[in-house]
């Protein structure tokens, strides 16, 4: 047996024990997840397919007052195509107003909501099914990377699928179950940033120095936010969700307070990687052109090309929040709110601190990777 062949089969080897144990964790912290019953065992709530199958009477109308959304009620027919009523008919008024604005025509493709209470159940319209159509366009994305990234574009995908199955396989139930937020979100952080960058780029110089300043990036941002809320009396409690969420996890001790921090850590990660991967190639492509670079000279490369990398990457971070308020920041702005109210509300605290936090994440990524990698990169010229 060749010394390759060896290392191939070792390798090989390693990745399904890895497999195995991911899959296998995946798996137990998922046991015993909460599903759509109710706990007292005599109702429940399901959420299935149907079709419209006629539309029998149509007293809704266009209110000019709101935008032209429809008002009134339909009286439709519908078929239920999945789960244990799967091809039951049933007549039911759909209620449309400015908030619920599903109108229906036959044919439709809509999710219906189903109630049971001792033996008896009811059907709801809920919303449009979008899942085809939402499907299609995540397989867009999906076949466009693929196509313009090649065979990195693959590699780029697996390591993102990756990262979604690390946080809602892993960090969501872990969180929700009890286990302390901050600790299992650094946990999982770490172990998608080690995964993402060895799945795009193989273990090397350059991902090395692209993990360790990643890594010390999010962490910077999740101090600073945590150190910034605590001053302002800003956390997790302050977020619109936390009522919600006191109330469907009174019997566990979810930690709603570090919520805050834990979506700082997840939302700066993807950014934080790519300003750590790009300095990082970068210096290791200046090395493998020029392997008589002094440190000194390797490091202010470093810098510079991070420079460039971090202005573009603070804006996309910051103009994410902002867009993703912006809805807020219009309803604000149309009440005249004063400033001095304005930056003292909860809302806006929140979005300041997710931005200037993962923004400073960021950019003191730079020096770390360039310290890192001209540590790095120059003792394996040496060697």
């Amino acid at each position: 047996m060749s010394k390759e062949y060896k290392e191939r089969f070792l390798k090989i080897m390693v990745i399904t024990i890895l497999i195995v144990i991911f899959s296998g964790s995946i798996y137990i912290v998922n046991q015993g997840n909460p599903d759509n019953n109710s706990t007292d065992g005599t109702s429940s709530v399901r959420y299935v397919n149907a079709s419209v199958t006629s539309i029998i009477e149509d007293n809704a109308e266009r209110d000019a007052a709101t935008q032209n959304v429809w008002r009134g009620e339909q009286t439709i027919e519908i078929s239920i195509t999945e789960g244990e009523h799967k091809g039951e008919t049933a007549v039911i008024t759909n209620y449309l107003s400015a908030l619920h604005n599903v109108y229906l025509k036959k044919g439709t493709q809509i999710i219906v909501r189903v109630d049971t209470y001792d033996g008896q159940y009811s059907f709801s319209v809920y919303n449009y099914n979008r899942s085809t159509v939402l499907y299609g366009f995540i397989g867009l994305f999906a076949l466009t990377i693929c196509i313009i990234g090649g065979k990195k574009g693959i590699k780029s995908l697996l390591s993102l699928v990756f990262a979604m199955i690390c946080v809602i396989g892993l960090l969501l139930p872990l969180i929700a179950k009890g286990y302390p937020v901050l600790p299992v979100t650094i946990f999982i952080v770490a172990i998608t940033t080690v995964a993402g960058f060895i799945l795009i780029d193989g273990l090397n110089t350059k991902t090395i120095s692209a993990i360790v300043g990643t890594i010390t990036g999010v962490i910077i941002s999740g101090v600073l936010s945590y150190i910034v809320g605590e001053l302002v009396a800003i956390n997790g409690f302050n977020m619109e969700e936390a009522e919600s969420l006191l109330q469907i996890t009174s019997d566990s001790n979810l930690e709603i307070k570090y919520l805050f921090v834990a979506g700082i850590l997840i939302s700066s990660l993807g950014a934080v990687m790519d300003v750590a991967m790009s300095i990082a190639s970068a210096m290791h492509e200046l090395c493998v052109v020029n392997p008589r670079l002094r440190p000194k000279e390797l490091f202010r490369s470093g810098m510079n090309i991070g420079k460039d990398a971090m202005g573009t990457m603070s804006n996309t971070l910051i103009l994410a929040f902002t867009g993703s308020s912006l809805n807020l920041m219009l309803m604000i702005f149309s009440y005249g709110i004063p400033f001095q109210q304005l930056i003292n509300t909860d809302m806006i605290g929140i979005e300041i601190i997710r931005g200037i936090a993962g923004s400073i994440g960021i950019i003191l990524t730079v020096p770390v990777v360039a310290l890192v990698s001209t540590r790095i990169e120059l003792r394996k010229i040496k060697k």
